[in-house]
């Protein structure tokens, strides 16, 4: 199991101007997507800067193998949630089925309404990230990324996208979403790197 905890003790752990939570926020732009059938409404899609774009089923990425991480995520608003247990399929089974080129540096994860988040190729691939189905033991609610998050946490939650339906290999950065919206382009949050100006 992979924890990701920058030291044993519960203040250390925190970022600055964070306070923890033990409930979990919902905070999101837009509507919750619905589905009646994910094997006909739902695909998952590797592509550009790769030697050959892969399309998955519902079926498919559900085959993947899993794991179970434990991790604390930091939100942009002021929360932080300690000793969240995920389960889902690593970052690094998902990067198996392409071979990226050597000119990609960054990914844009593409959501379902057209929502986007942009993060350096090295952060997507770090160990401990993982498209996670489940949280805490339970099924992800649709309010949290149902069926399908991307969890990321070194990085603001904001980064974590929910509804994830894509990556796209990118040569160079780009903005996402949040990005567009004032949001700062990597988002560390012992940095306190929350706007474009921080």
């Amino acid at each position: 199991m992979f924890t990701n905890q920058p030291t044993d003790t519960k203040r250390d752990r925190i970022p600055p101007n964070q306070k923890e939570t033990t409930g979990f926020p919902v905070l999101h732009y837009g509507e919750v997507p619905e589905y009646t059938d994910l094997a006909t409404e739902w695909s998952f899609r590797l592509f550009g800067l790769v030697e050959e774009e892969v399309t998955l089923t519902y079926e498919q990425m559900m085959a993947l193998p899993k794991c179970e991480v434990t991790n604390d995520i930091h939100c942009v608003t002021g929360w932080s949630k300690l000793d969240n247990k995920w389960e889902g399929i690593p970052v690094e089974e998902v990067l198996k089925l392409v071979k990226v080129k050597p000119e990609a540096k960054y990914v844009m994860l593409h959501a379902e309404h057209g929502w986007t988040v942009n993060m350096p190729l090295a952060d997507f691939a770090k160990a401990g990230n993982l498209f996670a189905t489940k949280h805490n033991g339970e099924d992800l609610t649709p309010e949290h990324g149902w069926p399908l998050r991307f969890v990321l946490p070194h990085l603001y939650f904001w980064k974590s996208a929910k509804w994830v339906r894509g990556v796209e290999f990118m040569e160079k950065d780009r903005q996402g979403f949040w990005e567009k919206n004032g949001y700062h382009m990597y988002g560390d949050p012992w940095k306190e790197q929350r706007f474009a100006w921080d």
